[in-house]
């Protein structure tokens, strides 16, 4: 990065966001997960009865964004749908054991990245920095549905 021209805040964001993914790529890449895929997988684990509304609402996308992602995660066998009985355009998602084996341990390689990216700041500065963070994302409207 160029330091001789001060950078918008965005844009310093936007290369924080690119270190990350850069960092963690290695891990994803081995596992043949794009970082989405992965995002995707690692939510389904921690919510096993998810529908794809809630996962395209963390995802912070579309549902024909997020329907496109799980139909090529299904096809590779890692994550199921089932139309609800209750509701048959509302499909729920559940991580295929080959899904959760092949995500396992993604949490604590991205709690890596995340120390290795924060470790200029002391605890006090990083404690403040998500405070501003999450004040940030609090009045960004999630995506619309469809």
């Amino acid at each position: 990065m160029d330091g001789s021209s001060r950078e918008s805040t965005l844009e310093l964001m936007r290369w924080v966001v690119w270190g990350q993914r850069r960092v963690a790529e290695e891990w994803i890449r081995e596992r043949g997960l794009t970082h989405e895929q992965s995002a995707v997988l690692a939510y389904l684990s921690k919510n096993p009865d998810a529908i794809q509304r809630d996962v395209a609402r963390a995802m912070r996308t579309s549902a024909p964004s997020v329907s496109r992602l799980l139909a090529g995660l299904e096809r590779r066998g890692l994550v199921e749908r089932q139309a609800q009985e209750s509701d048959t355009r509302s499909r729920r998602v559940r991580v295929t054991p080959a899904g959760s084996e092949l995500i396992q341990g993604f949490e604590e390689a991205m709690d890596r990245v995340e120390e290795s990216i924060l470790a200029p700041l002391d605890a006090a500065e990083q404690a403040r920095l998500h405070e501003f963070l999450e004040e940030l994302v609090s009045r960004i409207e999630p995506p619309s549905p469809p």
